[in-house]
């Protein structure tokens, strides 16, 4: 077996004897990178920078925007007192039993509308507008929690715009999410405060953002809110001098 294996060795053709193994030869490193000429800037430039990042390291920062000294947005908070007025001549609210249950069910949405009267209640200011979407019925408590996203239209003053919790059997507070006119760049939250649901509330805002001061038109002391508070009968009547310039209706 030995003798036939030696022979079968020798009649390989020596054009397929195997010559030494060179090691493999390395390319310069411009050539490993056929992309090296490409015309993308973004693409070139990303290249140099994950190829310097191993060579070197620069140090930064990043300002700290939790800091209100660090940040243009004013801070300082101006409270504004208005009433919410539903006097049963707007439609409003409108209740639309999307949740098809016979009792408020989630899903529930009531749109609406009412008037808006200075604290005082000697001045019509206004309308809200917005919609409330039901979240839970609290039969314990004889009410309900909604989500609200509405506005306070207040004439050549310019507009409100608020978002959240609205319970109906006791305060709350929702969020102020903008504003135009003296409002523009308003953030803050807003006491809800309600007297006799749903027909009369009393609301208090802490207004952030605001580039200047409000004016002293708004700024009257407020009627202590009960559920016997009433609109002057001037300005439920839109007289002249009872009403903000091009008050909305």
């Amino acid at each position: 077996m030995a003798a036939a294996a030696s022979a079968s060795l020798q009649s390989i053709p020596a054009s397929l004897k195997l010559s030494a193994v060179k090691p493999p030869q390395l390319l310069p490193a411009n050539n490993l990178l056929s992309f090296k000429n490409s015309n993308n800037p973004i693409f070139t430039h990303r290249l140099t920078t994950a190829t310097n990042s191993s060579c070197s390291r620069r140090a930064f920062s990043v300002k700290s925007q939790s800091n209100p000294s660090e940040s243009s947005r004013p801070t300082k908070i101006h409270e504004l007192c208005v009433y919410e007025m539903n006097e049963g001549d707007r439609g409003s609210p409108v209740y639309l039993r999307l949740g098809q249950k016979p009792v408020n069910s989630l899903g529930d949405l009531v749109p609406f509308s009412n008037k808006v009267y200075s604290a005082d209640l000697q001045t019509r200011l206004g309308i809200t507008a917005g919609i409330c979407i039901l979240i839970r019925n609290i039969p314990e408590k004889k009410g309900d929690r909604y989500e609200a996203s509405y506005s306070f239209h207040l004439g050549e003053y310019g507009q409100i715009s608020v978002q959240g919790a609205y319970l109906t059997t006791e305060e709350t507070y929702l969020c102020i999410t903008g504003g135009t006119g003296i409002f523009t760049g308003a953030y803050g939250q807003v006491k809800l405060q309600q007297i006799v649901f749903p027909f009369k509330l009393f609301y208090t805002f802490y207004l952030q953002g605001l580039a200047a001061d409000l004016p002293p038109e708004l700024l009257v002391t407020p009627v202590p809110p009960t559920p016997d508070v009433q609109a002057s009968p001037a300005a439920k009547a839109v007289q002249p001098g009872a009403t903000c310039r091009e008050y909305t209706d």
